[in-house]
């Protein structure tokens, strides 16, 4: 017996296997986003570039690149919502990402390392200094 095969949100998908489409397929096998070896925290924040090429040049991206751009167009994301709402694995998202960063379609600005973030007892001291107001 022959399992059902639909098409839901752009993507295909086989009732038992899942989406048709592997993620190896996806990324052309590469496993780490660009030759740079760009790391993409789970917390980066990813936002479409103002200054990027217009649409001539995202007509040339594939399908999950350009749905990636789409869900960073509404607001900026982080690389774990990306993933969620694109509904692709993390690693997908990673390599995918690193494609449109080296095109020059998105920015990714990195979280703050908890080493630079301010201590909790200056916080505190501000709070109580504008509550004191």
């Amino acid at each position: 017996m022959k399992a059902a095969v639909r098409h839901v949100d752009g993507q295909w998908y086989d009732a038992e296997a899942g989406p048709l489409v592997r993620p190896y397929a996806m990324t052309g096998g590469r496993t780490k986003p660009g030759p740079h070896g760009v790391r993409f925290d789970l917390i980066a924040l990813v936002v479409v570039d103002p200054d990027a090429s217009g649409d001539a040049d995202e007509a040339l991206l594939g399908p999950e690149h350009r749905a990636l751009l789409g869900l960073c167009r509404s607001e900026t994301q982080s690389v774990a919502e990306l993933a969620a709402d694109a509904d692709l694995p993390v690693g997908v998202v990673r390599v995918l990402l690193g494609d449109l960063l080296e095109a020059g379609h998105v920015k990714v600005s990195r979280p703050v390392p908890p080493a630079q973030l301010p201590d909790g007892r200056i916080l505190r001291e501000v709070i109580e200094g504008l509550r004191a107001l």
